[in-house]
């Protein structure tokens, strides 16, 4: 049992920190046009309520629907606890990583947490949750029982989601948003940029343990992983859905322990790096919310990206099927010089970080050596590690004050 949690705990910190809340029983309806129609989960059951309401927020539930069909959450936090004006606050979109959800930005108190300070200082927070996860677990025809629920990676995140939720923020709102991303939330909003989508309708963005490229990820654990194709061998079973409370998932992972080079005496410190400082009872509220669900296909990608040291578009693994896809024999890569150079960006990484490498990072930092020189803020933290951006008691003062600082200024 508590090899079987460490798994859980290293699995959920994969590209990304957040938290999120044990599944809910999907139902569906018939819909007018005959459709069938995923109920999202009830308002007892929702960030809202659980997360948000019981510290004094007034909190909305909001739902989107992408261009291919899935319907994703959206919780929205318009004033702060002491009150204020609606309507002119700037907008913020928060995006979780990988095996997480918005309650990522919530796990703290709220003199802690990011979504509650934005809150206080101002801002008009929106929370994302992607499709999957349990609160956006949605979609206009398929259940999650379908595998073809579960035929999307990352790109879709960037080609769908990410714009929806945009979009739909940006209506609700009507104004320009900032955006903050942590870990693979980063990757989607960089892929984005790159194809200079999303920018006409964003002040800035803030990235959190930056993930663009990974060829030199330091993370035994995340290594392994990817070079053993344990995603691939999952996929190979008829695993769609990637659940890393799965049986499946849990025994798989358990061979990499057995890997020379890794130590699975601690697997946090291990897979994140030694973060500086993590309370003992965050991990605790972590696991009570924690891990979510992803595409397995989605995994297969990331491990590509990692072997490959590219930020390329999903590998099919065969000529004529990219050929179908994408009109070439390999997948296009996303192309970080393409970035807009007058886009106000906010970066910090952490020098403990062994997921968001620093030699990754320089990478990423060499790509954008043109931009303009007060529209990239470079924040390092010789001492944090993945886990720090979102679960530090420091994170406030350390990250977050400096944060804000930078949004007032866009």
């Amino acid at each position: 049992m508590a090899n079987s949690l460490a798994f859980v705990i290293t699995l959920t910190l994969f590209c990304g920190l957040v938290v999120g809340s044990s599944r809910t029983v999907l139902f569906s309806v018939q819909s007018q046009n005959g459709m069938a129609a995923a109920l999202a989960p009830s308002a007892r059951d929702g960030v809202c309520a659980s997360m948000i309401e019981p510290h004094d927020y007034i909190c909305e539930e909001h739902m989107v629907t992408t261009e291919d069909g899935y319907i994703l959450s959206l919780q929205r936090i318009p004033v702060g606890r002491s009150g204020g004006t609606r309507g002119k606050r700037p907008p913020v979109l928060l995006q979780h990583g990988l095996l997480m959800d918005g309650i990522t930005w919530l796990l703290l108190p709220p003199d802690q947490s990011l979504a509650f300070i934005l809150a206080d200082n101002g801002f008009d927070v929106w929370i994302a949750n992607t499709r999957g996860t349990k609160y956006s677990r949605g979609h206009v025809s398929l259940s999650p029982d379908d595998p073809a629920y579960w035929d999307w990676t990352w790109d879709e995140l960037v080609t769908y989601d990410l714009p929806a939720t945009f979009q739909y923020v940006h209506d609700q709102a009507g104004q320009n948003l900032h955006y903050v991303g942590h870990s693979l939330g980063t990757l989607m909003a960089l892929a984005a940029f790159s194809k200079s989508q999303l920018v006409n309708s964003l002040r800035s963005a803030a990235l959190l343990c930056p993930i663009a490229y990974v060829g030199q990820m330091s993370s035994p654990l995340a290594r392994n992983a990817a070079t053993n194709f344990l995603a691939e061998a999952l996929h190979w079973l008829g695993l769609n859905e990637f659940d890393p409370r799965g049986e499946a998932v849990v025994k798989l992972l358990k061979i990499i322990c057995n890997k020379p080079g890794v130590d699975c005496t601690d697997l946090l410190t291990s897979f994140t790096g030694q973060n500086c400082c993590l309370n003992s009872s965050i991990v605790d509220v972590f696991l009570s919310h924690e891990p979510q669900s992803t595409a397995t296909k989605n995994m297969i990608h990331i491990s590509q990206i990692i072997r490959e040291g590219t930020i390329a578009m999903y590998d099919y693994d065969d000529d004529e099927k990219n050929r179908e896809h994408y009109g070439q024999t390999s997948p296009p890569v996303y192309n970080m010089t393409s970035i807009p150079n007058d886009l106000p960006l906010f970066l910090s990484y952490g020098g403990a970080d062994a997921l968001s490498d620093l030699n990754d990072v320089q990478l990423l930092l060499d790509s954008l050596k043109d931009h303009e020189g007060d529209k990239l803020v470079k924040q390092y933290r010789a001492d944090y590690a993945h886990a720090d951006y979102v679960m530090s008691a420091n994170a406030k003062q350390d990250v977050y004050d400096p944060l804000i600082a930078f949004f007032r200024l866009q």
